[in-house]
C-alpha cells in the first residue's frame, strides 16, 4: 500500500486476469514422458496450453476419462499417470491441436 498526501493521487491496482483460451488450431502443445521427482514412475506431461484454468481442467478430465488413468493439471500443464504419449498425441490432433514433438525427459 502506498500513502500519499497529493490530492490528485489515485491508487491503481493491477489485477491479473486469466488469458482467453485460444482455439485448438492456434495452440501448440508438447507431449513429454517424465520420471523426474516421481520415484521412477512414468508420467505423460502435456505442456503449452494457453487459456483459462477451467478449460485446462476440462481438457485434463477429458484425457483422464479417455485413457482411464489418474492425473492433474496446473500451471498450464497436464500430468497423466503412465505413458500415453502416442495415444494423447493422436487424440489431441483429432481435436485440432497442433502437436510439436513427443519426447522423453
Amino acid at each position: 500500500m502506498v500513502y500519499s498526501t497529493d490530492p490528485r493521487f489515485s491508487f491503481e491496482t493491477h489485477e491479473e486476469t486469466d488469458p482467453e483460451t485460444l482455439s485448438p488450431e492456434k495452440q501448440t502443445l508438447r507431449i513429454l514422458l517424465s520420471t523426474k521427482h516421481r520415484k521412477g514412475k512414468k508420467v505423460t506431461l502435456i505442456t503449452g496450453f494457453i487459456g483459462k484454468p477451467d478449460d485446462l481442467k476440462s481438457l485434463e478430465k477429458d484425457l483422464k476419462s479417455r485413457f482411464a488413468t489418474g492425473g492433474s493439471s496446473k500451471n498450464n500443464e497436464i500430468v497423466l499417470q503412465g505413458d500415453f504419449r502416442e495415444e494423447a498425441g493422436k487424440y489431441l490432433r483429432s481435436k485440432g491441436y497442433i502437436i510439436k514433438g513427443i519426447h522423453t525427459l
